[in-house]
């Protein structure tokens, strides 16, 4: 009655829920899809402003509930030597891709506050190409379990479905700590392209050498793989081992400025 267009639902909601609100309402519906999720009920959780005066339901959530605590009962300490906390695993829905498109979902969202762009951009480009391909009728099984490894080394936390499927269980939280894994796929960022000299100047991120089997993709090109030809310094020295940034390496592909290098996903 208000003229709204669109509704954001939380991330709380099952398939049954965002089925019934569609069928009922016909309102364009938006569903997360992929990220971080909650420990209270979205944009509920106070702990955040009670311990850091940082408001969680304005974006400055300090994510209290993935601290370590000690575990009380009365004045006995449970935890031993491991710490507590109430930490949910992250969300992925890639695998329930093809039925949130079918039962009318018209926007998918993907949590990326705080994110590191090597985040942002696998994330985005893995779904693009997923739902791109679901449109091809070409989204198959095998191709699902790719995308999906693909998510799942991005990340520093195991994913689930969380609530879509079904209530979640003591599998989609942490409990007693959990180990985070730097993660180290995010070789460089293309600076330019020198396209008649097929040399690439790159912003490197992690140690990569010459022979190395790695992956160029962005939101212009097709992902290729290819083997790390020779690897300059600034002053056109060869080298081994890229160990620094704004190594310069030679490429016969086209790239441009902004794509990003990668260790070969699978």
């Amino acid at each position: 009655d208000e003229g709204v267009e669109r509704v954001v639902l939380a991330r709380e909601c099952s398939r049954d829920n965002i089925k019934e609100i569609i069928d009922k309402t016909g309102i364009e519906i938006e569903c997360f899809l992929h990220g971080a999720m909650c420990s209270s009920y979205s944009g509920r959780c106070v702990l955040s402003n009670y311990f850091t005066g940082r408001d969680a339901n304005r974006g400055a959530c300090a994510q209290i509930c993935r601290w370590c605590f000690d575990l009380y009962n009365k004045e006995e300490q449970i935890n031993n030597d491991i710490p507590f906390m109430i930490a949910c695993k992250d969300l992925s829905l890639i695998k329930h891709l093809s039925d949130m498109i079918d039962i009318g979902i018209k926007s998918l969202k993907v949590e990326g506050r705080m994110r590191s762009n090597y985040y942002i951009a696998t994330v985005i480009s893995t779904y693009r190409e997923a739902i791109d391909l679901y449109y091809k009728n070409e989204l198959t099984n095998e191709k699902i379990d790719y995308f999906s490894k693909i998510l799942n080394r991005v990340a520093n936390r195991e994913s689930t479905s969380q609530f879509y499927d079904k209530f979640p269980e003591s599998n989609e939280q942490y409990y007693q700590g959990r180990q985070e894994v730097s993660n180290q796929d995010f070789l460089g960022i293309i600076l330019n392209y020198d396209k008649d000299n097929c040399m690439v100047t790159m912003e490197q991120r992690n140690y990569f050498k010459k022979g190395d089997i790695v992956e160029i993709f962005g939101p212009n090109i097709e992902c290729f793989t290819f083997t790390v030809p020779d690897i300059y310094d600034e002053d056109g020295n060869m080298l081994e081992v890229a160990r620094h940034p704004k190594q310069i390496i030679k490429l016969d592909k086209e790239v441009y400025e902004n794509n990003i290098m990668r260790i070969k996903a699978i």
